[in-house]
């Protein structure tokens, strides 16, 4: 059911200093910043040739990133998105299986333009899971 790792993400207390650390110290492409309402961040994606990291910052006084740093002051991974042929079919499989699927179960549109939902991370050892629809 799952395709390839999409991105793994990163909460960051600065944004800038994250996206300079890893242009300067690693050499690598950083995208522009951008703003996501819809889910309380703002985000950079860092190119990579196999994958994507996305520094995430919080965006609003209700950023879900904003409790994560509170936790966590000095950021850390805060979850992994893997691509999907069909994101409801995926929903409904996990769903079969006992998996939660946060917030309402429909997907909602991603840093990416395309639909995403996220599985609760005590069904997944700990770990955050976004869904990509590609």
């Amino acid at each position: 059911m799952i395709g390839r790792l999409n991105h793994v993400a990163i909460a960051v207390p600065d944004l800038d200093a994250a996206a300079d650390q890893y242009r300067t110290a690693l050499g690598a492409k950083v995208g522009p910043a951008q703003d996501e309402p819809d889910h309380g961040v703002t985000v950079i994606f860092i190119e990579l040739p196999n994958t994507k990291i996305e520094l995430l910052y919080p965006l609003g006084e209700d950023s879900p990133i904003q409790g994560f740093l509170d936790k966590n002051p000095a950021g850390g991974i805060h979850h992994i998105c893997y691509e999907v042929d069909d994101i409801l079919a995926a929903r409904d499989r996990l769903l079969d299986t006992g998996a939660r699927v946060l917030g309402s179960g429909e997907p909602k549109i991603g840093a990416h333009g395309k639909p995403v939902l996220f599985l609760h991370p005590k069904d997944f050892n700990g770990c955050l899971v976004e869904l990509e629809q590609v």
